[in-house]
């Protein structure tokens, strides 16, 4: 298995956090705001339609919600 971080759009992303326990809560403009209750967890996502995220991005938005290492790498 490789380190690299696989290229995601918002809607990919937001399928991993729903799998997870995530919450859509609320929106404004084009950011969602993601929460898990059981977790104490909260995300942005921002919403870009078929643009993939930044690798940042993305990166920031896993390792915050703690979603393994094994769902968003290569």
């Amino acid at each position: 298995m490789s380190d690299r971080i696989r290229r995601m759009t918002s809607r990919e992303v937001e399928t991993i956090l729903r799998q997870y326990g995530f919450q859509l809560i609320s929106q404004k403009g084009s950011h969602r705001k993601w929460r898990s209750e059981d977790l104490g967890l909260q995300v942005i996502v921002p919403e870009h339609r078929g643009r993939t995220l930044p690798i940042g991005t993305l990166r920031s938005i896993l390792q915050g919600a703690k979603i393994p290492e094994s769902e968003w790498k290569c």
